[in-house]
């Protein structure tokens, strides 16, 4: 097949739909297909062959974070020539209702169209300003996917209209196979647990394990904590007793390589996310390399970890509740083995040769059952690619208000 996949936020910043993006394209390229990715980008960002860039992107507050996005009528003409030049078979873009090229293409898109839903947020006025404009453009998506039954209710909250749930995915085996990096173990005196996510985002919940690092170090006055991810460590330590800074160590960004390393390394991950959330791929890859989980109880780490049978769950922004079952996790070894083990398993339900087929299945569903007539490009090219332009510069300006 010829897929084209929209990535609605900057490949040049580390995240979810993006990590999501780039492997699902891997997949379908190592099994013969041809993908290209449109998704921002700054100019200067090294990119994969499979990716074209729509140009940079802005950052914008959305889904409780801020995204990268990029919008205006210059990029929705950009990602009509992107999908005329491919030609595809489908296209699979991502977040359709965020203002950015998955919108774009979207209203652009006149053939199979197949979309995938991250966001679970309870609600959100984005979509309640926007679901005029946008509504035209979901009527098109004739396979709809959502990452979780936390995402599938949002959808319908919203929008109504029903979707296949088709998790996240993740190579367990590029996990499980990780190197152990000595300086990232620990001892039965200096024990480490890792946090990944970018510390300057409040819903990540890095204050949560800050708080509750003083009454973890009675217990562990060794403790190690090591912190991956961008951000600034001054801004989240600003305040914090002397002890608890002595025990972060903050690594900055890490590769895939390295993060791999890490959870295949320390003694535990912890993830004390707040909320937001729709999936935890964190989650998964951490099990795949074999680090007990704990977690926030959130409702998408509580479906990943199977109400606590995978891994260990605390009370929601309770630092003490975090305190201790850290502590419980740290001073059994037989619980670490047990968590270690289920981990795996449930992991294995996510590998992308699981989620790839099923995402497969709905590109090869919605092919089928494309109305068009055949000779509809052949007869009419250059009426049909001019549409697809128009199509998506129209809706931009009713969106906008311009004329």
């Amino acid at each position: 097949m010829r897929v084209g996949i929209v990535c609605p936020y900057a490949v040049d910043v580390p995240g979810g739909v993006q990590f999501h993006v780039r492997d699902l394209a891997e997949y379908l390229l190592a099994a013969g297909h041809h993908v290209s990715v449109l998704a921002p980008a700054d100019d200067d960002t090294p990119l994969p062959p499979y990716v074209d860039s729509a140009g940079k992107a802005v950052p914008v507050p959305y889904n409780g974070s801020v995204a990268r996005l990029l919008f205006g009528p210059v990029t929705a003409a950009r990602v009509s020539r992107w999908i005329e030049r491919g030609e595809f078979d489908v296209v699979h873009v991502h977040e359709p209702v965020s203002p950015s090229l998955s919108m774009l293409a979207m209203w652009a898109c006149e053939g199979p169209l197949v979309a995938t839903f991250h966001t679970s947020n309870a609600r959100s006025r984005t979509l309640s300003t926007l679901q005029p404009v946008v509504q035209s453009g979901l009527e098109k998506i004739r396979g709809r996917i959502a990452v979780s039954e936390a995402a599938r209710r949002f959808l319908l909250s919203h929008i109504d209209m029903d979707c296949t749930v088709i998790p996240n995915g993740v190579y367990v085996d590029d996990f499980a196979r990780a190197h152990v990096t000595p300086a990232w173990q620990g001892t039965a005196q200096r024990p480490t647990i890792a946090f990944l996510g970018r510390i300057e985002e409040p819903r990540k919940g890095i204050a949560v394990l800050l708080s509750a690092l003083p009454q973890l170090l009675v217990r562990y006055p060794g403790l190690r904590v090591l912190i991956a991810g961008p951000g600034d460590p001054r801004e989240v330590m600003s305040g914090r007793p002397e002890q608890v800074k002595a025990a972060c160590e903050f690594l900055g960004a890490v590769t895939d390589e390295q993060k791999a390393s890490l959870l295949h390394s320390v003694d535990a991950y912890v993830a004390p996310n707040i909320g937001g959330e729709s999936f935890g791929i964190i989650l998964i890859e951490a099990m795949s390399a074999g680090a007990p989980v704990i977690a926030s109880d959130i409702e998408a780490f509580d479906a990943v970890l199977r109400g606590g049978m995978c891994g260990v769950l605390f009370a929601n922004e309770d630092p003490g509740s975090l305190a201790a079952q850290i502590e419980r996790v740290l001073d059994d070894a037989d619980l670490r083995a047990r968590l270690r083990s289920a981990g795996l398993q449930r992991a294995r339900e996510f590998d992308w040769s699981r989620v790839a087929t099923e995402i497969i299945n709905v590109y090869e569903t919605v092919i089928a059952a494309d109305p068009r007539p055949a000779m509809m490009e052949e007869t009419a090219p250059s009426i049909t690619r001019r549409g697809r332009r128009l199509s998506a510069v129209r809706q931009l300006r009713r969106l906008t208000g311009g004329d």
